[in-house]
């Protein structure tokens, strides 16, 4: 079946985004995805590293809380090295698979995340409009993720932020089929009641890689991410 082709505009409240179809053909890109330099990784290459372009160098990694959640590939901060898995969106080899299931708690959390600089530090993407990328579940895995876009703002390496980490994003609810999500850096919102600062928008000046992280406690999950680009041409 070819993967059903999504929108994603985001309301400003945190119930998450709505999807729409759209009048391209299905896998099309919207807007301007003008060349190969705006893919970030798509897997085919099947390493941890992104596609090295326009001073991308950075590597892809999982991440857990500590109390109990369990994740594979074995989380980066454990000693793990992330590996593409087989089966990518559009009949491609492979994509970025993560698989696990949460803790119960307060604070319980598993991801997949992609740096864009090694050693991890911000990247100007203010030439793009956001972000693109394919997503599915597995059946029976749990399917609430929120896309993560930590800035300048939000992660504590920047050295502005007072209270950290609650990074401009929104939440997707993913499907068994493969899905293309396009997400403005302008729809992006921060979950309400916490962090400072609270500025407007993303820094797209200043992005430290993006994040696809789940929180639902005691759950078992299996997601899959593949074909991430950039949305919009450099001029």
């Amino acid at each position: 079946m070819l993967p059903r082709f999504v929108l994603l505009l985001c309301a400003a409240s945190t119930a998450g985004c709505q999807a729409f179809a759209t009048s391209e053909a299905p896998g099309s890109p919207a807007g301007p995805i003008c060349s190969r330099e705006v893919v970030i990784e798509d897997g085919e290459d099947h390493d941890n590293q992104v596609i090295r372009h326009k001073g991308r160098n950075g590597y892809m990694y999982t991440f857990t809380d500590d109390v109990g959640t369990t994740v594979t590939p074995t989380a980066g901060k454990r000693g793990g090295t992330f590996s593409m898995a087989e089966g990518g969106s559009n009949g491609s080899a492979y994509a970025a698979r993560f698989e696990g299931t949460i803790a119960r708690g307060d604070l319980v959390y598993a991801g997949f995340g992609i740096n864009f600089i090694d050693p991890k530090g911000p990247y100007d993407a203010s030439a793009h409009s956001g972000v693109s990328f394919y997503a599915r579940r597995s059946q029976g895995s749990a399917g609430n993720v929120r896309l993560k876009v930590p800035d300048g703002n939000t992660n504590p390496e920047a050295k502005r932020c007072s209270e950290c980490f609650n990074d401009f994003g929104t939440d997707l609810a993913l499907t068994e089929q493969w899905q293309q999500f396009v997400i403005p850096f302008a729809k992006m919102q921060q979950l309400p009641g916490w962090g400072t600062p609270r500025p407007a928008a993303v820094d797209a000046r200043s992005i430290y890689g993006l994040q696809w992280q789940i929180n639902q406690q005691g759950a078992a999950y299996d997601i899959w991410i593949d074909d991430v680009s950039f949305v919009g041409c450099a001029p």
